[in-house]
């Protein structure tokens, strides 16, 4: 009878290989954030290439214009810029964004532009059509 109960654990105990592998897949899964994010850089660093995922843009509401102009002060060249900006929002099919960033590049007077896509998730169905309708053939 001691063998049996040496070889069947009783009811209610986990064994130490089944706790060690549940704590292994906590830890696994409280650090994934953590190792995502250190791969996506080291991918980048290696390959010279974007992530998806690695970038974000924050929107801001502002009660007044003073208030967005002193958030949107940004340290540039070694100065606190202060520019005015305008946003200019251009709509195209996805296959067609880097054929517009050359271009882009080729007519922007400053160094390095700000410019970036965001794909689109979801739209009003018939915005999409006259959208696709516009942008033509790739």
């Amino acid at each position: 009878m001691d063998r049996l109960g040496s070889r069947c654990p009783l009811p209610g105990y986990l064994r130490p290989s089944v706790l060690i592998c549940l704590l292994i897949l906590a830890a696994s899964f409280l650090s994934y954030p953590v190792l995502r994010t250190l791969s996506l850089q080291l991918h980048s660093a290696i390959t010279g290439s974007y992530v998806s995922g690695t970038y974000s843009i924050v929107f801001v509401n502002c009660p007044n214009e003073q208030i967005a102009r002193d958030i949107a002060r940004y340290f540039w060249n070694g100065e606190i810029e202060e520019a005015t900006e305008i946003l200019l929002l251009i709509k195209t099919k996805t296959s067609k964004v880097r054929m517009l960033f050359s271009y882009i590049r080729l007519v922007h007077p400053f160094e390095i532009p700000e410019v970036f896509s965001l794909p689109m998730d979801q739209g009003d169905v018939r915005y999409l059509k006259w959208l696709e309708e516009g942008t033509g053939e790739d």
